[in-house]
């Protein structure tokens, strides 16, 4: 079973609201998913309120072989989950 990490929208019209979640690769958007890793509000005022996620977690579902979608991995840097070479702490 190949796993993603990708945007699940849980919200009302014109108020988008987004679950970061992990599910079967074949699944759709907004349908079964394993576990919640975090959220995106893509209104939220600073970058702080935009993404929420567990960074253990989300690692750990990357050590285990689930890939993020172009748009999550984007999200995650933003959130400090990948460390980036110059920035690697000593």
């Amino acid at each position: 079973m190949a796993t993603r990490i990708r945007l699940r929208r849980v919200g009302r019209k014109g108020v988008p609201l987004y679950r970061i979640v992990v599910a079967d690769q074949e699944a759709p958007r907004d349908g079964r998913f394993i576990e919640i890793l975090g959220i995106y509000n893509p209104k939220g005022e600073t970058a702080a309120d935009k993404v929420k996620v567990d960074a253990e977690k989300t690692r750990q579902w990357i050590a285990k072989g689930a890939t993020p979608s172009d748009t999550v991995q984007s999200l995650l840097k933003q959130a400090g989950v990948f460390q980036t070479a110059g920035t690697a702490k000593a």
